[in-house]
């Protein structure tokens, strides 16, 4: 299993927490995934983390990862 942590902007409130958990949720190979709403994280577990299928995930659900 692989993990990593994005920063994301734009996260206020709990429709903004299910929206990212749902996009990224159904990446392939995502087996968990942790949204931070006060720190503005996502941390995920993956078979293998498809960087570039995370970043457009969490684009899709409407908001931008920092850094």
């Amino acid at each position: 299993m692989s993990q990593a942590t994005y920063n994301v902007a734009g996260m206020t409130c709990q429709h903004c927490v299910n929206a990212v958990t749902s996009e990224v949720g159904a990446v392939p190979g995502v087996t968990e995934v942790v949204v931070d709403l006060e720190a503005g994280t996502v941390a995920i577990t993956a078979d293998k983390v498809d960087d570039a299928a995370i970043r457009a995930a969490i684009d899709e659900a409407g908001y931008e990862t920092v850094g």
